[in-house]
């Protein structure tokens, strides 16, 4: 069945995740601030909305990929907003990295007014996105989920119903405070290997099917050479910017503060993405930071 599906927010990540929507035959209107990035869309054959009011008015799903708690918060709960001009039984996705305190109480408020929400923030970078192959971590009921399903599949290829509002969240922050944590870790590993002589190659390969094979070694290794398909070999272009991993880092800090949880371990990783951050490397990838620990 075709559906009217309001989408705000057409940057790197939304931009392609709502063509995916288009390609699947579903009639799409889409809003963002940037012109350029409505005219990209218009030009896949989306429709360009006249504002949220509108889109909300017209839209059976809505589904939005925005920066901060902030922007979530006001684009639904704000005057002229989604929650103010959206019919009863519109389905809500947000798909934005936000703090899960502002994702549970724009859920709260959806419910309030009877539009069935789940937060659903993404794995699998610009290239998963384009793909349709992200991956989706999700939170609100279980009827909820059940809705926003079919319209997660055309965007994404692993669908994970975390549990309730604010889980896939929690989800979300939880994997890349793993993910910043390791990747600092191996970093530190290939710079002392260096400065005993020992070849990067080797420990690669000692390592990759040793006790300290992990993702962020086997899959996106952080130095040039043993891993051709990672962003050390494209002078650290981004796959996942490093900007971006300091956001996920500073939202589980807050997180763990929020919740009484001991977390010394992501409090440092975010404590030396922020120096790596604020030295130039914002915008180069995440593995980046070897060179950071390199000194170089």
């Amino acid at each position: 069945m075709t559906s009217t599906i309001g989408f705000i927010g057409l940057g790197n990540m939304g931009g392609p995740m709502a063509v995916n929507l288009v390609k699947a035959g579903h009639r799409v209107l889409g809003f963002d601030l940037s012109e350029a990035a409505v005219s990209a869309f218009v030009e896949a054959g989306g429709e360009k909305a006249d504002g949220v009011a509108d889109l909300a008015g017209e839209a059976d799903i809505i589904v939005t990929m925005l920066p901060a708690g902030k922007h979530v918060r006001q684009i639904y709960q704000g005057e002229g907003g989604i929650l103010d001009n959206a019919k009863a039984g519109t389905l809500l996705i947000d798909s934005s990295t936000i703090d899960v305190d502002s994702a549970r109480a724009v859920s709260a408020a959806a419910a309030g007014k009877n539009m069935p929400m789940v937060d659903a923030p993404v794995s699998g970078g610009v290239g998963g996105a384009t793909a349709g192959t992200l991956t989706f971590m999700v939170g609100g009921s279980e009827d909820a989920f059940a809705s926003a399903k079919p319209f997660l599949d055309i965007m994404g290829k692993t669908i994970v119903h975390a549990g309730g509002a604010g889980n896939g969240q929690a989800a979300k922050i939880c994997n890349n405070m793993i993910l910043g944590i390791s990747m600092i870790a191996v970093s530190e590993a290939f710079v002392l290997a260096e400065k005993l002589g020992l070849d990067a190659q080797k420990l690669f390969d000692i390592s990759s099917t040793a006790s300290g094979q992990c993702w962020s070694l086997t899959s996106y290794c952080p130095v040039p050479g043993p891993l051709p398909s990672s962003p050390a070999n494209r002078d650290y272009q981004p796959g996942f910017a490093a900007a971006m991993m300091l956001k996920d880092l500073k939202l589980a800090q807050e997180a763990s503060s929020s919740a009484g949880a001991a977390t010394p371990l992501g409090a440092e990783a975010a404590a030396l993405y922020a120096l790596y951050c604020n030295s130039g490397g914002d915008a180069k990838d995440f593995s980046g930071i070897v060179n950071f620990l390199r000194g170089t």
